[in-house]
């Protein structure tokens, strides 16, 4: 019971203090509604939007989770905000997970407008609902955590940024978000299955377009690995690094 209390706490303060603040709310509105804008204006009106409309939606989610955690994460500890949660009586896995939700959520919140726009206003179509919103959310979590591992090893907000960027544009143009991996030269091809990204890229094209790469349940299968790494990498360097 206390857990649970001390759970919904750090997250309603998350939400309150930082994820529901109007700047980051018209943040993650405008920013996939102007890549949006930038594709169509780009192409002259002939958008082929099944093939942007996965790496759009996925780039909101990345940009979201990874801006926002390594930012939050990375201020609390040099404020000592985060030091007085881990002396709470509170599991460390718990505390880490109440953290980590509300940028989960604020991963499937920049998702909706990409979605909401390409398929109100492009007439896309989407071939599995229930996939896609399974991939949005696996993708979410694959973010956020991996703003988790960056904001861990950073001690200056600005350090955070830098360090995402490293992650975060790569990711670009190695995980399938607009340049089919087929499409990339054979030796760099194998850097591309060694980012969780590109499996979270790979279900959201299946779900769209019916075309993805690898088989759906082994896109989920690395998806989970990766989750389950990152998140226990991430424990094990809190409490080697923050806890004395």
């Amino acid at each position: 019971m206390k857990t649970t209390i001390a759970f919904w706490n750090i997250l309603r303060k998350d939400m309150q203090n930082y994820y529901l603040k109007p700047p980051n709310i018209s943040w993650g509105i405008i920013f996939p509604f102007a890549w949006m804008l930038m594709m169509f204006v780009k192409s002259g009106n002939t958008m082929e939007i099944g093939k942007v409309f996965p790496g759009i939606v996925a780039m909101s989610i990345l940009f979201g989770t990874t801006s926002m955690l390594s930012v939050t994460i990375t201020f609390e500890r040099k404020s000592r905000s985060f030091e007085r949660l881990l002396i709470a009586p509170i599991k460390t896995e718990m505390l880490v997970i109440a953290k980590i939700t509300g940028a989960i959520l604020f991963g499937i919140f920049n998702s909706i407008v990409p979605i909401l726009f390409s398929v109100l206003y492009f007439k896309a179509g989407v071939s599995n609902w229930p996939l896609l919103i399974a991939g949005v959310v696996l993708l979410s979590v694959i973010s956020t955590l991996l703003g988790l591992f960056i904001s861990v090893s950073a001690k200056e907000v600005f350090e955070a940024q830098t360090y995402s960027n490293f992650f975060r544009f790569p990711m670009i143009f190695l995980c399938g978000l607009f340049i089919p991996i087929t499409a990339l030269p054979v030796i760099i091809q194998p850097l591309s299955y060694i980012l969780p990204v590109t499996y979270g890229v790979d279900v959201l094209h299946d779900a769209i377009s019916g075309n993805g790469l690898l088989p759906v349940w082994g896109n989920m299968i690395m998806l989970i690995a990766f989750c389950i790494l990152l998140f226990y990498v991430s424990i094990l360097n809190i409490r080697r690094k923050w806890i004395v």
